[in-house]
């Protein structure tokens, strides 16, 4: 950005690692769809995990979710935990689990619902308050919820985490990740320090890109949404199915909570076939219109079994395969479905 004559930013903006004007129009962008204070756009939803870590610093403990993103699992015990940084586990959809894993170092619960890949809800008003009532930080990744489905701030929560690679971007064409604050605090001037100073930013054409998405993403929801019913009615009424995942159908165990928290149930749902590993895999081979792929959150169906991508120590079933519920014609979708299922 060139200074004027006399050395001043007549534009404002220095570096563009340090802000530009792109990366700061999606920035108040987020911060207004999220309802808070303050967003901080990353490079990759994993870039913006890890500068929670980086400014929680050496000695805090974290609480994570049983039932987590195996990157967030990974990042906290490969990298933070050689750093000083102490973990605990819990069961998110048992308040008494988190509340017990509390410590008097603890700085962060970190609060992901629904989850991936079991798809399980946890009440994020009650844990944003276990949270503070020993002194931590609640931090929700609303990856899958998007904030037309699910107010993390109205919540209780203080940070709200997104993989903008996902619904946000929704078009499957861009990488990147943010953070927003309910507050602009301590925290989160260490969080843009590490932002600026490490450089693990969003490109502006990315974040235009993110933009982009954002416009259409309520109608994209309502879609994913409706798109996810049908199949998930399907699936759990079929013979070759064990159980089928979604916060939708009154007898999941999420259901309830979901109901209260969330204003449509997602697009996003895991599905346990007969036969195991073998089963699994056989089945998504023979899908025609699921594309086999990582990721979600596009217009295209995608499908994946959870477990190899994972490897060992995954939670995920073996029969399970997680899909990402596109926007094709439910009828096409259910279609497909049928016939892969039909020789399972």
């Amino acid at each position: 950005f060139e200074r004027a004559p006399d050395g001043s930013l007549p534009h404002g903006w220095l570096y563009s690692r340090n802000a530009n004007p792109t990366r700061d129009a999606l920035e108040h962008c987020l911060a207004a769809l999220e309802g808070g204070a303050e967003a901080a756009a990353f490079a990759s939803g994993s870039a913006a995990t890890m500068t929670v870590f980086q400014a929680l610093g050496g000695g805090a403990h974290v609480v994570l979710p049983l039932d987590a993103y195996y990157g967030t699992l990974k990042l906290a015990r490969e990298v933070f935990a050689t750093l000083g940084i102490s973990i605990s586990v819990a069961d998110m959809s048992d308040v008494e689990s988190v509340r017990a894993a509390m410590r008097p170092e603890t700085k962060a619960v970190w609060i992901e619902t629904p989850s991936n890949p079991l798809v399980a809800v946890a009440d994020i008003a009650r844990l944003a308050a276990v949270a503070h009532a020993g002194g931590a930080t609640a931090v929700v990744d609303n990856t899958w919820a998007t904030p037309v489905l699910q107010r993390p701030f109205e919540l209780g929560c203080d940070i709200v985490m997104h993989s903008t690679t996902k619904y946000l971007g929704g078009h499957g064409d861009v990488l990147g990740g943010a953070l927003v604050t309910r507050e602009a605090n301590a925290l989160w001037e260490r969080i843009r320090t590490i932002q600026s100073a490490g450089g693990a930013v969003a490109s502006p054409f990315d974040c235009w890109l993110v933009m982009r998405g954002v416009r259409t993403l309520p109608y994209r929801m309502r879609g994913h949404c409706a798109n996810a019913r049908a199949v998930a009615e399907y699936l759990a009424a079929h013979r070759a199915v064990e159980r089928v995942h979604w916060p939708g159908l009154p007898a999941d165990a999420g259901h309830e909570i979901a109901s209260r928290q969330m204003s449509d149930y997602g697009g996003m749902l895991s599905v346990v076939v007969r036969g195991g590993r073998d089963g699994a895999i056989a089945t998504a081979g023979r899908l025609e219109l699921f594309t086999r792929a990582t990721s979600l959150g596009g217009p295209e169906s995608l499908v994946e079994h959870r477990a190899s991508v994972e490897g060992p120590g995954t939670r995920a079933p073996e029969g399970l395969l997680r899909v990402s519920v596109g926007l094709e014609h439910p009828d096409d979708l259910i279609a497909d479905l049928e016939q892969a299922l039909s020789r399972a």
